[in-house]
């Protein structure tokens, strides 16, 4: 069970880009085959139980209250669980995290727990007992059935007190943490803050690539190395999920939206925004009423 759910991708449309599980019936405990890729940044908390749990060269042995931040793309060579273990475990991606995290600053660390921690902390009582509450949380409104405006908006905040707890833990834990980037790490990040600040005006890798003063071909290659997708995608996304929370505000038409994003006409937004929903910006909008 715990294999197949750090290996399988999150898919943006079906689910937000973010998933919380509460493992209690864990029934296997023979070492699970590998090695396999983690398909997502993964956040795991130790409720109960015990885990052998190897990325690459490094093993980790996770009890209670034991925190564990696996970044996108590592490879798990070894995975072995007691049967009484308990978890909670988040696992999102970059999209959900670009387009959610209120700040810069929790962007930036959200960017550095993904691509740079991969060690466990263990907790004090009251820290684990605070994360713990926040995970619930976000449990609780992933499975709630009220009012979907209602729940989307607090899972987000949710979502951003969950990234301001690991950046507090991370700061109180491991103050001595190497924040130190690679420069595709580095490039990676800045691309993300670029895009966030230009994304309604700037559609075009070129612009970013310009900016950060490499090739279009070059961004595209340490972005897609450093997350699994293209700048080009990024920025496709980004477009998409903006214009979505534009459609979903009645007092912009879609000229007004196509004009706010700078497309050249409402024509032309209309077209893009098929291509990449297989809906006409009309259509979004009268299936969210």
């Amino acid at each position: 069970m715990i294999r197949e759910i750090l290996n399988t991708e999150i898919k943006s449309i079906e689910n937000d880009g973010i998933d919380v599980v509460y493992i209690t019936d864990y029934r296997a405990k023979n070492i699970v085959p590998v090695p396999f890729p983690v398909s997502n940044f993964s956040v795991l908390l130790i409720k109960s139980g015990k885990m052998n749990i190897r990325f690459h060269d490094e093993t980790n042995i996770v009890n209670r209250k034991d925190l564990l931040v696996i970044p996108f793309n590592s490879i798990c060579t070894r995975l072995e669980a007691t049967e009484n273990i308990q978890l909670y475990l988040v696992r999102t991606n970059f999209d959900f995290a670009f387009n959610n995290c209120y700040e810069k600053e929790l962007l930036d660390a959200f960017s550095f727990l993904m691509l740079k921690s991969d060690r466990k902390i263990s907790l004090h009582e009251t820290d684990f007992k605070v994360l713990s509450l926040i995970y619930k949380l976000m449990y609780v409104l992933q499975n709630s059935n009220d009012k979907p405006e209602v729940i989307t908006k607090l899972r987000r905040i949710c979502f951003n007190l969950f990234i301001y707890e690991l950046k507090f833990i991370h700061s109180k834990y491991k103050p001595d943490l190497n924040l130190d980037f690679s420069r595709r790490e580095s490039i990676v990040i800045q691309f993300l803050t670029l895009l966030s600040i230009h994304l309604r005006k700037q559609h075009h890798v070129q612009f970013y690539a310009g900016a950060l003063f490499i090739t279009p071909g070059h961004l595209n290659k340490m972005v897609k190395e450093s997350t699994g997708k293209t700048a080009k995608a990024f920025i496709i996304e980004a477009l998409i999920n903006v214009s979505k929370n534009l459609l979903t505000d009645s007092s912009y038409s879609v000229a007004n939206i196509a004009d706010e994003l700078e497309f050249s006409s409402a024509e032309n937004f209309g077209v893009f925004f098929k291509r990449h929903t297989g809906m006409l910006p009309t259509e979004f909008r009268s299936n969210k009423k």
